[in-house]
């Protein structure tokens, strides 16, 4: 490997840059943490199915995406500054729009306000990454791994705040709501940070690329994966008619082919595509989830304590990236095959936990296996494509979260409830159906099921072992046994990914290795 890992930056305040889009993904990382911990508080008040609670978590993931294509494709044009001040407004309506639910409303309207909530919350985190992948990479052009990872650490750390606030003020009792706009902390620092800056222009924007050249190796192949998972944002959030809403993903396939002049792409790019597809349903899914399913098995305080252990060590660990690359030789490609690898097996030892300590282990395997994944994916898309500018690496992050909002949490949430009922079909058929939700739930083409009222549920899970009745233990077990099973299905996904990472590997050693390429070239 022939990278030059060099810490010079090509900006008098990269440094401050680099740090004011750490606390804007932190402010993310914090919203996402605390509502992966009050997930029970909104099936409690609402009675939400687990597949109500995936898609609106899903929501904070297909938000992320219009906002980081959409900013991705003008960022270069309009400038940092403007992308950054949007960011800001939306993350302060966000916050408004999310209050407006309360008790005692229909539970229609509550989902309403809490799914546009998280969506205007998810738009905010994809614009400010719209400005803070493709300025991290500008600024340190020689050792992108090591710098977009550690950008990426705020997300951890956001994450274990989050998990903080809901052990310790969840714990006693505060408000949801309090809970979640602390996150308007961290935004106020980033706008202060990001006032008055100077921003750099990408490679391809200092070239004077315009966006169809930018958009060239993207092509028909890359952007119909983008277009695909709009196609499923627009069926199912909008609830638009599946003619409509292909029409409309049809549309925007031959608005590219135009720009580009109908230019295939580059089929390497449409590999990363998919590949960060998977990356975004197993490792952002996985986390919208992991706390809910680990404080199941075990107790709801050791499902958040386990949850800020996993996300501390992925923050740690995201500073070790340049140590990986330079010394012990590890490309890009070769750490994220091992990562794969071993995501596969701390999955399936999480599915198998029963005890805390046991739960500590196995969540260190897969934190592992997970941390390096999407910053490492946009450094190789960085490297490889200098001539997309930002927009290549905006839409794989905007395919890794609408992948995770619409695959990956929801399709959680649909494994949750299906491999839940089949349990309690078979082994306590009455209870079943003293429980179950009103309405079933489906997932992409699989068989519609209808899950367990969120209500009763909760109430099954949260009652002392000793004093539950006969059938909140049937509930109970039930619950276990499906999010045992989410998790080793779960397992499949980085299962594919090493395959195609291992496949990539071949690639790369039969053109004479990974090399980082420039313009020029």
């Amino acid at each position: 490997m022939t990278t030059t890992l060099s810490d010079e930056p090509i900006a008098h305040n990269a440094k401050r840059l680099l740090w004011a889009g750490f606390l804007a993904i932190l402010a993310a990382g914090i919203g996402f943490g605390v509502r992966g911990g009050i997930l029970a508080n909104w099936a409690a008040d609402f009675g939400f199915t687990g597949a109500q609670l995936g898609a609106i978590g899903g929501a904070g993931f297909t938000g992320f995406c219009f906002g980081i294509i959409i900013g991705g494709v003008v960022v270069d044009k309009i400038g940092y500054g403007k992308l950054v001040f949007a960011a800001f407004l939306f993350h302060v309506l966000s916050a408004f729009i999310t209050f407006a639910a309360g008790k005692g409303q229909a539970q229609e309207t509550a989902y309403m306000f809490l799914y546009w909530g998280t969506f205007v919350f998810a738009l905010a985190n994809g614009t400010l990454e719209a400005v803070a992948n493709p300025l991290v990479a500008t600024l340190f052009p020689n050792n992108r791994t090591h710098y977009l990872n550690i950008l990426h650490a705020s997300w951890p750390a956001g994450m274990v705040i989050g998990g903080l606030i809901g052990w310790t003020l969840g714990a006693q009792g505060v408000s949801w709501k309090i809970q979640l706009g602390l996150f308007l902390i961290p935004t106020l620092l980033y706008g202060f940070a990001f006032f008055g800056q100077s921003f750099p222009k990408s490679e391809a924007a200092e070239k004077g690329l315009k966006v169809g050249d930018m958009l060239k190796e993207v092509g028909i192949l890359g952007s119909a994966v983008a277009c695909y998972l709009l196609v499923l944002f627009f069926e199912d959030a909008l609830k638009l008619p599946a003619g409509a809403a292909w029409g409309i993903g049809i549309a925007l396939l031959v608005v590219v082919g135009v720009l580009t002049k109908f230019s295939v792409g580059s089929v390497l790019l449409f590999v990363l595509f998919i590949a960060h597809a998977l990356v975004g349903a197993v490792e952002l899914g996985t986390d919208g989830w992991i706390q809910n399913i680990t404080g199941n098995i075990l107790t709801p305080e050791q499902g958040k304590i386990l949850f800020v252990f996993t996300s501390m060590l992925m923050f740690a660990l995201r500073f070790s990236a340049h140590f990986i690359e330079s010394k012990l030789k590890i490309s890009p490609v070769g750490l994220l095959l091992i990562c794969a690898v071993l995501a596969v097996i701390g999955l399936n030892m999480v599915s198998g936990i029963t005890t805390f300590v046991g739960a500590l282990v196995a969540l260190s395997v897969y934190a592992l296996g997970k941390t390096f994944f999407w910053p490492t994916m946009l450094a190789v898309v960085g490297d490889r494509f200098p001539r997309t500018g930002a927009i290549a690496m905006s839409i794989m992050g905007g395919i890794g979260m609408m992948s995770a909002g619409l695959l990956g949490g929801p399709g959680l949430g649909y494994a949750k409830d299906r491999y839940t009922v089949e349990h309690l079909k078979e082994n306590a058929p009455a209870v079943y159906e003293a429980n179950k939700a009103e309405k079933p739930s489906s997932f992409l083409f699989l068989e519609p099921v209808t899950g367990l009222d969120g209500t009763k549920l909760s109430a099954a899970q949260t009652a002392k072992p000793e004093e539950r009745t006969a059938d909140q233990k049937a509930l109970a077990e039930a619950s276990i046994i499906g999010d045992r099973k989410t998790l080793k299905a779960d397992a499949y996904i980085p299962a594919t990914m090493a395959v195609i990472f291992l496949l990539l590997m071949i690639y790369f050693k039969g053109i004479g290795g990974y090399k980082p390429v420039k313009i020029d070239h």
